[in-house]
């Protein structure tokens, strides 16, 4: 056990006193780390407010029910459960027809021109909220089917256009960020293969006096690790700031009901993503590029 801890205690010693050693490539190969997790990390804020924005303008497509006229007022809120009831419904609003009218008067009553409107003339209606926006076509023929309903209102084409814009949205921002993600782990892994090709000579010495791989190897493992997480932590830092900046201040993108979504929101599978992709790529790209030399 001890012999185990003294082990690792030199690995990560050795590993620490090369990055110092090597500051340049070591320098070099986090600024890599930063510059691409933080291409990577901006795309995936993007598409995440992105879908945000869908999702808040699919939970506005609401649908409107018309109640028949020939129903009472009390036979119309009867309704409610029975609406309430429809596959992929989640919420129902009911509105009387005084209600409607007043609402109505408000809105484009100017100057007293339709206060002799009548409230008879209007339908009791139900504002009615889905979960899902791709199956509002299924929604909207079920409600026609209830029983007292005289017509369902429903933005069909905004519906299906928030679906497809949704689906293109992540589908291009899978793509784009896989694409990032094997160019950085390329260039990255080159870097550390480069920087490992400068010390080629100290790896040979050490295969010649008879230091195991595994000896060889773990200290590489530690640096690329360190190099790995600070590289990962910088870089969410950075991309912390720089959203902070949009989202605070001069900079801000909030327009109307348009606004961005907190970094705090975010910011543990963010950490958690970049933290994993830094270790991966410092403690992969260090093994990958040690197996030349140790074939000696």
């Amino acid at each position: 056990m001890t012999t185990s801890r003294n082990q690792t205690g030199y690995y990560i010693k050795e590993g620490i006193t090369s990055i110092f050693a090597h500051s340049l490539m070591s320098f070099v190969t986090v600024c890599i780390i930063v510059s691409f997790l933080i291409i990577m990390g901006s795309f995936v804020l993007i598409a995440v407010n992105i879908n945000a924005i869908i999702g808040e303008l699919e939970s506005e497509n609401i649908i409107l029910v018309y109640v028949d006229e020939n129903l009472s007022d009390t036979e119309a809120r009867a309704l409610g459960p029975v609406i309430r009831s429809t596959p992929n419904v989640t919420e129902v609003k009911f509105t009387s027809r005084e209600e409607a009218l007043q609402s109505f008067i408000g809105k484009y009553g100017n100057k007293g021109r339709y206060t002799d409107v009548d409230s008879s003339w209007l339908r009791h209606r139900y504002y009615v909220y889905v979960r899902e926006v791709a199956l509002i076509g299924e929604t909207q023929q079920a409600l026609r089917d209830i029983y007292g309903v005289a017509t369902v209102n429903a933005n069909l084409k905004i519906a299906q256009g928030l679906v497809t814009l949704r689906n293109i949205i992540s589908g291009a921002s899978i793509v784009i960020v896989s694409v990032l993600l094997v160019i950085s782990l390329f260039i990255m892994s080159n870097t550390i293969k480069l920087a490992t090709f400068e010390r080629r000579e100290e790896i040979a010495i050490m295969k010649i006096v008879g230091a195991t791989n595994s000896f060889i190897r773990w200290p590489f493992v530690f640096e690329g690790f360190i190099l790995g997480v600070i590289g990962a932590l910088a870089a969410f830092a950075a991309l912390w700031g720089l959203y902070g900046l949009v989202t605070r201040g001069g900079l801000s993108l909030e327009v109307g009901f348009v606004s961005l979504l907190p970094f705090s929101s975010v910011s543990t599978p963010m950490c958690a993503i970049f933290t994993a992709i830094g270790f991966g790529v410092g403690v992969g790209g260090s093994s990958i590029a040690l197996n030349k030399y140790l074939k000696v």
